[in-house]
């Protein structure tokens, strides 16, 4: 991923469309933003989804934000609006089998490519939410916290997040033991208790170390020391509503 281009001065107070515009001035354009939902949860799948808005008021979403900062319902409404807006979108499921096998870095990478692979519009620029990924053919930037400051970062996250939480609601009716309605597959008390009394189901990733104890397997060698810190990073930056 690139620097910043030349040119691309963005102001503290640019808000949240001012990233897109910078870039477009500096003949970026179209610019994608992409982000995924449920890295750090240990049950359903990971989700990925890119998004290119439009220019002018078009692309101006009532209520866009992180997704993560957003109540359900003004997600689903933020959802509504970005599909109908967009030039293109994308989103990308990848299922927890899927996960366990590549490990949960290399996972989110690949969903993250696959998300701007299936865009309608090719891009000029990209923006992504914290990780920079390769590979892309066009020129990017990584953000840290980039759902905050970049409408189709945000744009993308609330499509990635709105999907996955739908996902998760469909499979706690075939699990609802776990109550994965309430916390979508994150790590919470009712969770945990859940997991201890039943054992994983078919859709808990078992490269996590909660996961792999409630299946007792906690003493062979673990297959990663990833889930561990994402499950403790999970607390402190996301939660599920």
């Amino acid at each position: 991923m690139s620097d910043r281009p030349r040119g691309a001065t963005i102001r503290r107070d640019a808000g949240l469309y001012g990233y897109e515009r910078a870039l477009r001035r500096a003949g970026l354009s179209p610019v994608a933003g992409v982000d995924e939902a449920g890295r750090g949860a240990c049950a359903g799948p990971l989700v990925a989804a890119a998004a290119i808005l439009p220019e002018g008021k078009a692309g101006l979403i009532p209520e866009l934000a992180d997704s993560k900062l957003l109540t359900a319902k003004a997600r689903e409404r933020c959802y509504a609006q970005v599909v109908k807006r967009a030039l293109a979108w994308s989103v990308v499921v990848v299922e927890p089998a899927e996960c366990d096998r590549m490990g949960m870095h290399v996972a989110n990478i690949e969903a993250l490519r696959r998300a701007l692979a299936r865009l309608d519009v090719r891009p000029a620029y990209v923006l992504t939410d914290g990780f920079p990924v390769d590979g892309l053919g066009v020129p990017g930037l990584a953000m840290w916290k980039g759902d905050r400051v970049a409408a189709c970062i945000s744009a993308a996250s609330v499509i990635a997040k709105v999907t996955r939480d739908r996902l998760m609601m469909q499979q706690h009716e075939l699990w609802p033991d776990y109550d994965f309605a309430t916390h979508k597959g994150y790590i919470t008390a009712e969770h945990t208790e859940a997991l201890t009394e039943h054992g994983p189901c078919p859709i808990h990733r078992m490269r996590f170390v909660n996961v792999r104890r409630a299946a007792g397997l906690v003493d062979e060698e673990p297959l990663s020391l990833e889930p561990q810190l994402e499950i403790d990073l999970e607390t402190l930056e996301e939660t599920s509503r």
